[in-house]
């Protein structure tokens, strides 16, 4: 199994009601894309010290199947219309589990 986790931190001037917005963009891609396995995402609970604002984890089969994710087209909408543009930082690891 392959492991894929992004952390985001939010710019400042993001309106209000776009986390809700993306936390449901990506929540509706593990229907459309076969290649996911298992999907978790969502707003920081604020709890702790060194925090980012947003987090995916997400589990596939292999490094092909996370690419094929990583490249389908309603992944990359997602991504282009909803998550960039309000991205002040992004952190990303993936590993074996």
């Amino acid at each position: 199994m392959f492991r894929h986790v992004v952390s985001f931190k939010w710019r400042a001037d993001m309106p209000a009601g776009q986390i809700t917005a993306i936390t449901a963009g990506l929540r509706a891609l593990p229907p459309e894309i076969g290649a996911i396995r298992s999907y978790s995402c969502g707003p920081d609970l604020g709890l702790g010290q060194g925090r980012w604002d947003f987090a995916v984890v997400a589990d596939f089969d292999n490094a092909d199947a996370w690419r094929t994710y990583d490249a389908h087209p309603t992944h990359e909408r997602v991504r282009a219309e909803m998550i960039l543009p309000w991205v002040a930082e992004r952190a990303t690891v993936q590993f074996e589990i």
